[in-house]
């Protein structure tokens, strides 16, 4: 099954669930490792490309997903989930879905600041938009730092609350979301 039900997520879904969401480890991962490396480091270009390709991948993927979200609309809450844990769930998709986006976008800026464009392995090249001036440079450099560590947490606390529900509520709630 390739939709969305009432009771369950469809294999579309799951598949643009999963890859985003490891990508977007992944990528927090890379991104604490590249901190540490120095420019004449031999795995600082490298981790570098990699990061922005990732990342413009990941903003692909989420326009993908945001877009199957309209025509395939996520399954229902579980009948007798209280109010708050709604409000929560809600408020904690909308968030990720938000920086699905504001991660690769302010990385995109900082990654065009110098006027470059961003080669995607020598395949072909994501222009320059717009000139970036410093302080646009200097806010987006902040603003993906601290959204990239917001993520992991509203991630983690996603994966919390989906594992809660399973094993404590036995709703079967993290069940639509694996592999059957």
């Amino acid at each position: 099954m390739l939709r969305n039900t009432p009771d369950s997520y469809g294999l579309v879904t799951k598949v643009l669930h999963w890859s985003i969401a490891g990508l977007i480890f992944g990528l927090i991962g890379l991104g604490r490792y590249m901190v540490d490396l120095t420019y004449f480091d031999r795995w600082y270009n490298a981790s570098l490309a990699w990061h922005r390709v990732l990342g413009l991948v990941v903003l692909l993927l989420a326009a993908l997903f945001v877009g199957w979200k309209a025509v395939s609309p996520s399954p229902l809450h579980p009948r007798g989930l209280p109010r708050l844990q709604r409000i929560a769930a809600v408020s904690v998709h909308l968030a990720l879905m938000l920086m699905m986006f504001l991660l690769p976008v302010t990385g995109y800026l900082i990654s065009t600041s110098a006027g470059k464009p961003i080669d995607v392995f020598g395949l072909f090249e994501v222009p320059v938009l717009f000139p970036v001036d410093r302080g646009l440079r200097d806010l987006a450099i902040d603003v993906h730092y601290y959204a990239a560590y917001a993520t992991g947490v509203l991630a983690l606390g996603h994966a919390g609350a989906a594992l809660k529900h399973q094993f404590i509520d036995r709703d079967g709630l993290l069940a639509r979301m694996l592999w059957r």
